[in-house]
């Protein structure tokens, strides 16, 4: 059963995140059933792909450290987690569509994020074996916020208010989008799952053998909460080395990972300290991109270039 987009476009609808989406640091940061995913984007992300742009990486993608998953991800079932996801990127659509904030497919912005998702999904097939049976989507949602996330199984969602706000070049465009695939790619939703049970369960028996009680319970579980932000902090920083290698080998520059960030920064003014984020500081976040730079140039050097390029979206434009 199709689910019809909406011609008539709005950019400022209230769309509610999914549970299993991974919000983005910048405050920020899953066609309708018309859609380019399944049939489309099966197609765009076939083999045949990466022959069109020039070959694969000199490097193969399996033999990436950037690639390597924790073994907490093998505690939960990634299998149930994408059945999961697919629920709900498919209420997030029905809700979006239903405020007339669904782009239809040919909305100049939808053509870029599927021209710039067609480069990086085929890379993606060697760093985890899951990915090449994805049924990979693409959205774009028309919502203020400054967000974007790719759930697991390849549900990807851009809202209009990152390109629009940040003024996005294709470049750091593909930056968020090899950032927030490397977050399903290393399945780091099934991997906090399994380190919150872990940590909840040792929380649980302290609390039994020290005879803590409810006190001790609620003391134990405010550290709890800083290990399961730790976790998260150290998820961004690996999401961050693989999108910057998926995208460097998409034929993406490397660098606009820098500028993408310092506008970041401008936009989330006020932001929490570092300890008590799930994100790494802005200033953090650049230096490491900057010292990955060297790493991750010859691989976009080599790269096959896209042939195209596209406009940022205007503030409150719809086309």
């Amino acid at each position: 059963m199709g689910l019809p987009m909406s011609s008539d476009f709005r950019t400022d609808a209230d769309v509610a995140l999914p549970p299993l989406a991974h919000a983005s640091g910048c405050g920020c940061l899953l066609h309708a059933r018309r859609r380019w995913g399944t049939a489309a984007l099966a197609t765009l992300a076939a083999p045949g792909v990466w022959a069109q742009q020039g070959g694969a990486p000199r490097e193969a993608p399996g033999a990436w450290p950037e690639c390597k998953r924790s073994s907490f991800a093998k505690l939960s079932s990634s299998g149930a987690i994408e059945q999961q996801a697919q629920q709900q990127y498919m209420q997030m659509l029905q809700q979006a569509n239903g405020k007339r904030a669904l782009a239809p497919r040919d909305h100049p912005q939808s053509l870029r994020l599927t021209y710039i998702a067609k480069r990086i999904i085929p890379i993606t097939y060697g760093c985890n074996p899951r990915a090449r049976d994805w049924k990979w989507e693409v959205h774009l949602i028309g919502s203020d916020q400054l967000n974007a996330f790719c759930m697991p199984g390849g549900k990807i969602a851009f809202y209009s208010g990152i390109l629009s706000k940040l003024q996005l070049s294709d470049d750091e465009v593909a930056m968020i989008m090899g950032h927030e695939v490397a977050h399903a790619l290393l399945e780091h939703a099934q991997e906090r799952m399994g380190k919150t049970n872990i940590t909840r369960g040792a929380i649980e028996i302290g609390s039994a053998v020290f005879g803590l009680g409810n006190l001790g319970r609620a003391a134990a579980g405010g550290v709890g909460s800083l290990l399961t932000l730790r976790f998260s902090r150290d998820d961004e920083s690996e999401a961050d080395a693989l999108g910057l290698v998926l995208a460097a080998n998409a034929g993406y520059d490397p660098r606009a990972g820098v500028t993408l960030w310092q506008k970041m920064m401008a936009a989330n003014k006020g932001a929490p300290p570092q300890w008590l984020s799930t994100h790494p500081s802005g200033d953090s976040r650049i230096k490491e991109m900057q010292a990955r730079l060297p790493r991750v140039q010859p691989m976009y050097a080599s790269a096959a270039k896209p042939d195209q390029r596209f406009a940022p979206l205007t503030p409150r434009s719809t086309g």
